[in-house]
């Protein structure tokens, strides 16, 4: 099965957005152990909301506004795109991902699975 690991960190403001090294590190790490696990098919982080395009079907019509936008509460930071035998096995990278983050961060991470029918 494919899940999507939706990825929500709780940011104060856009300086939060850089992670330290050691982090990266850590992450390059569990990202290395994941594609030989062949668990792995694809992950990124995004820019900030501030740099984004929102588009909006209303009635028929499209509008198209360019960030910055009103607060939002969640943000999606990034994403990994699994291929897990299970649900458990996905929630298992995910609970992984979380603990490299250490006391110091505030997030939450939304396991989802594919509709592949």
């Amino acid at each position: 099965m494919r899940s999507l690991m939706l990825i929500f960190p709780e940011l104060d403001d856009a300086a939060d957005w850089q992670p330290d090294p050691a982090l990266e590190e850590d992450m390059g790490r569990l990202i290395e152990e994941m594609t030989r696990a062949g668990v792995l098919l694809d992950t990124a982080g995004l820019r900030p909301p501030e740099e984004s395009t929102r588009l909006r079907l209303a009635d028929g019509a499209i509008t198209v506004l360019d960030g910055p936008f009103t607060e939002s509460k969640e943000v999606v930071g990034g994403y990994c795109l699994l291929q897990t035998r299970s649900r458990d096995e996905a929630v298992e990278w995910a609970t992984r991902f979380l603990r490299l983050h250490g006391p110091q961060w505030r997030m939450q991470v939304e396991v989802r699975e594919l509709d592949e029918q």
